[in-house]
């Protein structure tokens, strides 16, 4: 018993270590809001500009080259189809990605042992102390024993899957895993339909979601988009990062989208906390994987044993509606454009056919930001109104960001320029891609025994 409750305490103390690493959000209370520029680059088309570069059993692999601004701020990104069972398709993307997949999970893992080593200095001692005798490995390993319960088996063989193809160790993938589960980035998000939205376009349900994490880590040496077949459930696409099987961002065949942004200034609406759960970036996963509509998510997330404050969104594009969620240990509430929280008039006010946050719960600049963002542009918002003068004029989505449009399932998305790579590396600044979701999902499984 004893023994147990010493490694409750640890998980405790390393999430709050991760977090002085992770949170962001100082600018929520500036007095001053401000404002980015413009992003003017033209779209650039996936199907025009991606090459097939290698085909396994179970899975396909395509770069796709984004010009920017030419020279050395051009980049590229993978994208990954897999198909089968979750150990199948893990192992398709340990086949395919073998190499890149390898360096993420160290690396990251490096990066984060050095993190805690610069930040136990600055902790109380006793604390310092804590995670010091016991290790961040063996923390880790406690938070997954703690979760393992809540969650999916089908996450655990994907990862052995992409572990005995690709040879990264099994037990770091998990950790890395975890480290994700618990950190909460700041991000933003919205959902716009009907009177929002310019009526002469064809888009009838647009999402945001842009995450804000991490910009010093190797995350932003890693981007890609895998899009899953799976033998039982629904086709889905995860964008985020390679070797990563969470869900930050994504589609599913279904026409859902999520969003997520991490709270760091809660109100006491919130209620309390838990690291005893599961991760959401598995609810999230299970929700594109497994749901058919905003109800099922909704349902998902009523009966799910959650853990940390956040606030999530999903959308479905066949009901062209969007839920934005209150979401912690004792507290779920679903919000649409007539109850939205938090109440405030001056930078949270509330617009026919929109939910939306900006970077965090209590969050002013950046909500007034976003909120006037959308006000300059409400009636008129199209994907690519939103792209050039909403989030880079909010600056929000450094990391990655994508605006799906769901009843047409198409998505653009943007990642940050890997460290190597010159011009803005915010990718809200950088040039977007446009996907068409249904033609990825209906992509042609490889004929390989």
């Amino acid at each position: 018993e004893h023994s147990s409750r010493r490694m409750v305490m640890i998980k405790y103390l390393l999430f709050g270590a991760l977090m002085m690493i992770c949170a962001y959000g100082a600018g929520c209370h500036s007095k001053t809001p401000i404002y980015g520029k413009p992003n003017l680059y033209p779209v650039n088309n996936a199907t025009q500009h991606s090459e097939l570069i290698k085909t396994v059993k179970n899975g396909k692999l395509y770069e796709v080259h984004v010009k920017n601004s030419g020279g050395n701020t051009a980049t590229s990104f993978y994208v990954s189809h897999v198909w089968g069972s979750p150990y199948d398709m893990g192992y398709a993307q340990g086949t395919l990605l073998n190499e890149e997949i390898t360096e993420f999970i160290n690396n990251v893992w490096i990066y984060f042992e050095e993190q805690i080593e610069e930040v136990l200095p600055t902790m109380p001692k006793w604390i310092a102390d804590w995670i010091a005798d016991i290790g961040l490995d063996l923390a880790l390993d406690a938070t997954y024993e703690m979760t393992k319960y809540y969650t999916s088996p089908d996450v655990y063989e994907e990862i052995k899957g992409m572990s005995d193809a690709s040879g990264v160790d099994y037990n770091t993938a998990v950790r890395v895993h975890m480290i994700a589960g618990l950190t909460q980035g700041k991000c933003s998000m919205f959902g716009a339909w009907g009177p929002a939205l310019d009526p002469s376009s064809s888009t009838e349900l647009l999402q945001l979601r842009a995450l804000d994490w991490d910009m010093d880590g190797p995350f932003r040496n890693h981007p890609g988009v895998t899009v899953y077949h799976p033998d039982e459930g629904f086709a889905y696409a995860n964008i985020g990062m390679t070797g990563f099987v969470g869900s930050l961002t994504g589609v599913s065949e279904n026409k859902l989208g999520i969003s997520e942004i991490g709270v760091t200034y809660p109100d006491d609406s919130f209620g309390s906390e838990s690291r005893i759960g599961t991760p959401f970036i598995f609810i999230l996963k299970d929700i594109l994987h497994k749901d058919y509509t905003l109800d099922d998510a909704t349902s998902r997330l009523a009966s799910a044993r959650r853990t940390c404050d956040l606030i999530l969104g999903v959308g479905d594009g066949k009901m062209k509606e969007f839920r934005g969620y209150q979401y912690s240990y004792s507290q779920l509430h679903e919000f649409n454009d007539l109850n939205m929280r938090p109440n405030n008039s001056t930078w949270h006010p509330k617009m026919p056919g929109l939910v939306y946050w900006g970077m965090d719960w209590l969050c002013p600049a950046y909500n007034y930001v976003l909120s006037e963002q959308l006000k300059q542009h409400y009636g008129k918002i199209t994907p690519e109104v939103a792209i050039k003068y909403i989030t880079s004029v909010e600056m929000s989505g450094d990391n990655h960001l994508s605006f799906y449009d769901l009843t047409n399932q198409i998505f653009y998305v943007s990642f940050a320029a890997p460290h190597n790579v010159g011009g803005n590396p915010a990718a809200y600044a950088r040039q977007f891609t446009v996907f068409d979701a249904e033609q990825l999902f209906a992509e042609e499984k490889p004929k390989l025994l």
